[in-house]
């Protein structure tokens, strides 16, 4: 469940999300031109951006900016000044604005960084840092990738990579299903790369594997703002459809591989489909989404450093937010009464509206209601479901004890907690998302390693 931070941290509590800016200017014209960058931190996350300034035809100054830990590409900014030591520029359509003076010092421009919520922001000449994530995948590879592409819903064509292990097949597959939010075919998130460390791993050992972008992003065609979990039920379901076509592919040893919100629907998936041989869950939710989402705000806000009696006053603020939404009469006003909800506690108006309109999506109304535990306990395929104990998102203690219960009746299901991982299945420290970037693992080997070893074994003609 990675909603782009993929991961579908608690942002729906956090004002500053989207995409955050950094520019820059210097003290003399002739310094402002070129590449700058800066850090924007908060208690959640520590993002990297980026900023190229250019001189404006016929005077002044244009600029486009970047955060290379959320998306790729660049996004143009609608005004760029610099006058008397002093750089201003916004984005409207990202309603974000930086104002900061030029520090001799430093060489920097120091100031703040408004996007629903203020924060400080330094930035200096030169490109974002580049970060180190030593198990990306390098060719040559033994084996083959193709990118492909095939049909889902009318409107949705969706577009990914299969690869295909050395030899002439049929192989045994795997559909790799994404997390929450607009996710690329290799679950892309701060340089890392966990789908394709993943596909690599398995490829490697004889197995095929299909991934692709979600519908609505990257090179899938749909709208991805209107989708639910339902809608991305079908688009597995057609992944799978696609795989049955692949003369290299065994269709009688296929299965599927969900991350966090993945991991709820693969089991959905498998329960309406019955060529689908084993299901695993990455940190794939067990119990009520609703209770899912209590725990994990608390375990951010923990992380966090919030004390006690503030993390339960968030709590009662969201549930006023949330009976404002269910209980009124028409959509326009209760987002309107829970916009004024978050206002009266002092959140900007602009991150207030950003909230509410996620929380009463299609996609967050659906989610929000869904209890996972009936359909895991109609599975009886092989299950692997796997939970790191640092995980803030999706907590171990509290979901793997009901997956447990959920499959008692399945023959060959297998729970297991792992020591040290966070919800990304990295070594952590404390488990808390800000950690994400900062650690140069991608994926444990002991979590990649045990993945990969079930699915060979289960998937032995």
């Amino acid at each position: 469940m990675v909603r782009k931070l993929t991961i579908w941290i608690a942002s729906l509590t956090v004002a500053i999300l989207m995409m955050a800016v950094t520019m820059a200017g210097a003290a003399h014209a002739q310094d402002v031109l070129g590449d700058w960058h800066g850090v924007l931190s908060d208690s959640l996350s520590e993002l990297r951006f980026g900023l190229q300034i250019t001189a404006k035809p016929g005077g002044g100054y244009q600029g486009s900016i970047s955060s290379p830990d959320q998306l790729p590409g660049t996004l143009p900014l609608d005004s760029v000044t610099i006058e008397n030591r002093r750089l201003i520029f916004s984005s409207d359509q990202i309603h974000a604005r930086f104002e900061g003076d030029w520090d001799p010092v430093k060489n920097a421009w120091v100031g703040r960084w408004t996007q629903g919520n203020t924060g400080p922001l330094v930035l200096t000449k030169g490109k974002p840092d580049p970060r180190l994530r030593p198990q990306i995948p390098k060719p040559p590879f033994p084996y083959r990738a193709e990118d492909v592409s095939f049909d889902s819903a009318p409107g949705v064509r969706l577009a990914g990579t299969l690869t295909l292990p050395a030899g002439k097949g049929p192989f045994p597959a795997v559909v790799l299903i994404t997390g929450s939010g607009a996710q690329d075919r290799d679950e892309s998130l701060m340089d890392h790369k966990p789908f394709l460390v993943l596909a690599d791993a398995l490829s490697r050992r004889g197995i095929a594997v299909l991934r692709d972008d979600d519908r609505g992003f990257a090179k899938s065609t749909g709208d991805f703002s209107k989708a639910t979990t339902l809608d991305f039920v079908v688009d597995t379901e057609a992944a799978l459809a696609f795989l049955r076509t692949r003369p290299e592919i065994d269709a009688k040893r296929l299965g599927l591989i969900g991350h966090s919100e993945g991991g709820m629907i693969g089991p959905i998936v498998a329960t309406q489909d019955p060529g689908v041989g084993f299901v695993v869950m990455m940190a794939g939710p067990g119990v009520p989404i609703r209770d899912l989402m209590v725990a994990q705000r608390a375990a951010v806000a923990r992380t966090a450093g919030a004390p006690p009696e503030t993390i339960a006053q968030n709590e009662v603020i969201m549930e006023r937010v949330q009976k404002a939404l269910v209980n009124a009469s028409d959509p326009a006003q209760g987002q309107a009464a829970a916009v004024k909800v978050l206002t009266d506690k002092g959140m900007r108006p602009p991150a207030a509206l950003a909230t509410v309109k996620q929380l009463s999506s299609p996609w967050y109304t659906w989610f929000i209601a869904y209890d996972p535990g009936p359909t895991l306990s109609k599975l009886r395929i092989p299950v692997l479901a796997i939970n790191g104990d640092k995980d803030v998102q999706v907590i171990s203690k509290q979901s793997l004890p009901a997956i447990r219960e959920a499959l008692k009746n399945d023959p060959d299901a297998t729970v297991l907690e792992l020591p040290g991982l966070n919800h990304l299945f990295q070594t952590a420290g404390t488990g808390a998302p800000l950690e994400y970037a900062r650690i140069e693992e991608t994926i444990s080997p002991t979590a990649l390693n045990l993945m990969v070893d079930w699915v060979v074994a289960h998937t032995k003609p």
